[in-house]
């Protein structure tokens, strides 16, 4: 059953009413997606828009919709190679800019959440929205001890229309793994339901003031990045340091003050393996309104952390496999690339391994001789994805926002320095993390920690001995009874078997009698009523 047919109602009439189905000439579009635009048009409200010509319809629209939506346009808004100009131009403005809420809302939920009068807790408090994103928005303010600062604060019942939003995604999920093996071998429907995890996290503020005070503990005194100190936290308003800089995406402020974008794009692309492999802990939401460059020092600017509530984290294994995946690209090795995702367990038996090893390398193998500015990550990407379903590969959902991070990465990275070698950089930080991995010293060292912990264990090993044992015995004990049950309803059913047949060809007697000689049927009638009258008598 289709949830909330209302919600998409009105999502159709939001659509209708801009007219999204003219974003785009009709004659550049598939067929498939210009039958699906046709829908749009057939809403009333499309037939008495004035929209059409609207420069900001895109963007209106997604504001609309909500937030999912919203959040949507911000990941598109770094495909600078895939979005033309004039769509592009719209959803940049998602990534700080959307329509906010009143001040008086914002100041009233500030001070339920923090137990406080504004004027108690700020010297100075702007009313004028510094920002404005999809889950919050942040003023300026100032402390009482001088310290400038932003207080990020929630939208106001936000929670129930993402949940909604989500049951809608998640019918739309098992719909399409139903009828695509391309959605059932990227298991969408756990990436739906651990991305609405994501979301529903990034709801409550002092998850990200964690993640904030995590990342700048890992980033402490670093020359390549600074994440702000949080002075103040709860689920609905945090209070952080106000920070000194531009985004990422103002290419003529870094031109303007002279700064190296080659080296800023190195220091990067640095500060996202490093997180992914030093820290396994990585920034998960990174398009331009979250990612901010320091002006202060234009000649060794660092990268400024804001907005951590995705993150993301990979288990050892995974971080091993994610590792070895891109040196063997890196190697042109495709072989090995192969024997990794199957040892990884990510190839089905009786796969033609060759076979995807050939496809790998026609479709993967341009990554690494070709420049930034020529490649397509993110048809790459989906050719990659295309091979996954061919060959019924098993793609695990916890790398699918790795893959989503690294889409970003690369937008980020093709707008600041296109010709980039990202491979050069990527190939030392790889090899040494994984020669660190295997270092026989290292390893011995973790073993030795966890020694006082195997030796605490080892105090209970007795009980669950016993315990396993006990559990063994009753296992098997049930296993007898279930099968001394077995047993007696196979014999219940061959003699009902038996007793089926002798009635059966007792009927069949019977009939054939009653149509061969029918007054044979009263004498033997006779006899049974007979025979049923002495037996009742002699008992």
């Amino acid at each position: 059953m289709i949830p909330h047919v209302s919600r998409l109602l009105e999502l159709w009439r939001i659509a209708a009413h801009y007219r999204l189905d003219t974003l785009f000439p009709a004659e550049e579009l598939p067929e498939k997606a210009r039958h699906a635009l046709s829908i749009i048009r057939m809403h009333p409200a499309a037939w008495s828009s004035k929209e059409r010509k609207n420069p900001l319809k895109l963007k209106q629209a997604l504001e609309d919709m909500g937030p999912l939506a919203i959040k949507l346009g911000q990941l598109l808004s770094t495909r600078r190679d895939l979005i033309p100009p004039e769509v592009l131009q719209q959803l940049v403005l998602l990534q700080d800019r959307v329509k906010p809420f009143g001040s008086d809302v914002a100041k009233t939920r500030i001070q339920q959440s923090l137990k406080a009068d504004i004027s108690t807790l700020f010297s100075r408090f702007d009313e004028q929205p510094l920002a404005a994103a999809s889950i919050a928005q942040v003023h300026t303010a100032a402390l009482h001890d001088g310290r400038e600062v932003v207080v990020k604060v929630t939208r106001p019942n936000i929670r129930a229309q993402i949940l909604q939003d989500f049951e809608i995604l998640e019918w739309l999920g098992h719909t399409l793994e139903k009828r695509l093996e391309a959605a059932r071998a990227l298991h969408l429907s756990e990436i739906i339901q651990d991305y609405r995890q994501i979301i529903l996290k990034e709801l409550d503020l002092t998850l990200e003031a964690d993640n904030t005070r995590r990342m700048r503990h890992y980033f402490t005194g670093s020359s390549m990045m600074y994440v702000p100190e949080v002075y103040m936290d709860s689920k609905d308003v945090m209070v952080a340091e106000r920070i000194t800089g531009v985004p990422i995406s103002d290419i003529e402020t870094f031109d303007r003050l002279g700064m190296d974008r080659a080296d800023l794009a190195r220091k990067g692309l640095t500060i996202f393996f490093t997180q992914v492999f030093r820290d396994n802990f990585f920034h998960a939401d990174m398009h331009p309104g979250n990612v901010f460059v320091e002006t202060i020092n234009p000649s060794n600017p660092r990268f400024i952390a804001l907005d951590c509530a995705i993150m993301g984290e990979l288990s050892k294994h995974d971080q091993m496999t994610v590792a070895r995946m891109l040196l063997a690209v890196m190697n042109s090795d495709f072989m090995q690339l192969i024997q990794i995702v199957h040892q990884a367990g990510w190839i089905p038996p009786g796969t033609d391994q060759d076979a995807l090893a050939r496809e790998m390398r026609r479709t993967v193998g341009p990554m690494v001789s070709k420049p930034m500015n020529e490649l397509d990550f993110a048809g790459i990407l989906l050719e990659v994805m295309d091979i996954a379903r061919r060959f019924h590969l098993e793609i695990p959902p916890q790398l699918m926002l790795l893959l989503k991070t690294l889409v970003h990465v690369e937008g980020l990275g093709t707008d600041l320095y296109p010709n980039l070698d990202i491979w050069s950089l990527a190939k030392p930080i790889l090899t040494d993390w994984i020669k660190a991995q295997m270092n026989p010293q290292k390893n011995i060292k973790e073993l030795g920690q966890k020694i006082p912990d195997l030796l605490l264990g080892a105090q209970d090993f007795p009980s669950l001995l016993i315990d396993s044992l006990n559990g063994l015995k009753n296992q098997s004990a049930w296993h007898a009874k279930q099968i001394n049950e077995l047993q007696s309803m196979r014999l219940q059913m061959e003699v009902q078997h038996k007793r089926s047949w002798i009635f059966g060809s007792f009927i069949a007697i019977f009939l054939a009698i009653a149509v061969i000689a029918p007054w044979y049927i009263s004498i033997i009638m006779l006899v049974i009523a007979s025979i049923l009258s002495i037996w009742r008598i002699s008992k």
